[in-house]
């Protein structure tokens, strides 16, 4: 495979399985939460200041439907898991 300038070897079986986790907590929302996490993003820009109260209080509602805290932990055995602090 030829050289490409500019990119780092890329773990793609570890992306597959990132992209595998994301799957499955996407699909924890229905197709409303979906349209509605889509639409406040797309407004955001990336920036919550974007946002009114109303839209963050129900991105923060989407997102802790999403469970993003689990998918971490699904995904902490490929990074090696969870170091000790030596302290």
């Amino acid at each position: 495979m030829p050289h490409l300038p500019g990119r780092k070897a890329v773990p793609w079986l570890l992306l597959l399985e990132a992209a595998m986790v994301l799957r499955a907590h996407w699909g924890l929302l229905d197709v409303q939460d979906r349209g509605e996490l889509s639409r406040i993003v797309k407004k955001s820009h990336g920036n919550p200041r974007n946002l009114t109260k109303n839209e963050r209080s129900e991105l923060l509602r989407i997102m802790r439907r999403l469970d993003l805290v689990t998918a971490g932990r699904k995904l902490l055995p490929f990074h090696g898991g969870v170091h000790r602090s030596r302290r």
